[in-house]
């Protein structure tokens, strides 16, 4: 990966959202909210796409190797069956031809670490940028509930630009909303008991690796 986007993904990663919440009261919330999720998204989408070519590049390389190794197989087949026949000559060939590939077998071995570095390092940037976009929608949605139970009703009359601010936040977070999943909050409210649920299985699976790591180390020392 380039490193203008590893740059770009440790800032997101780097960056606090209670530093975006810092700026809400003073500039304009949907701005800021659609600003930030318009750029994690087209960070995730580079960073996948770097990913798939990645992975191809992988794909290829781990195929490439595999030729070698068939090719030299089959040529210690070929001298014995040369040597068989009295063709020293057809076996010294299939011999310089082996030589060959051993010496370019070490060079693929260390470009195939390589790739398979690459591709788990961007898979990681992946999750990594998932993450904080999941922290991003939790820390804006708490916030939007704050302001709710911040403006009463009787509070409301009192002081109405506290009431527009909230309803400015809500319609903009509503918008970021639907323009990414192309779902409106009404859709999402109808599948919160589904999201419940897959939440509850994303807390087991995680509870489960941690588990397993603190095994792990316990075992390590032991």
């Amino acid at each position: 990966m380039s490193d203008t986007l590893k740059t770009r993904v440790g800032r997101i990663i780097a960056g606090s959202v209670n530093a975006l919440l810092d700026h809400l009261e003073d500039q304009q919330p949907e701005a800021m909210m659609a600003q930030s999720l318009r750029e994690l998204d087209t960070l995730l989408d580079d960073v996948r796409h770097e990913l798939g070519k990645a992975s191809a590049n992988l794909h290829l390389a781990r195929q490439q190797h595999a030729r070698l190794n068939q090719q030299h197989q089959t040529l210690a087949e070929h001298i014995e069956h040369a040597l068989a026949e009295g063709r020293d000559d057809l076996a010294q060939a299939a011999i310089a031809r082996q030589i060959d590939i051993e010496a370019q077998l070490p060079v693929m071995d260390t470009s195939l670490a390589e790739l398979h570095a690459g591709e788990q390092a961007l898979a990681g940037y992946v999750a990594a940028l998932q993450g904080k976009k999941r922290e991003l929608a939790d820390t804006l949605q708490a916030y939007q509930l704050s302001r709710k139970q911040a403006t009463a009703p009787a509070s409301a009359s009192t002081e109405p630009g506290i009431a527009h601010r909230l309803e400015q936040v809500a319609r903009g977070f509503e918008n970021v909303y639907q323009r990414q999943t192309g779902l409106s909050l009404n859709s999402a409210q109808a599948s919160l008991q589904q999201s419940n649920q897959l939440q509850t299985l994303e807390n087991l699976v995680r509870e489960q690796q941690i588990a397993q790591r603190l095994a792990s180390i316990k075992a390590g020392k032991a």
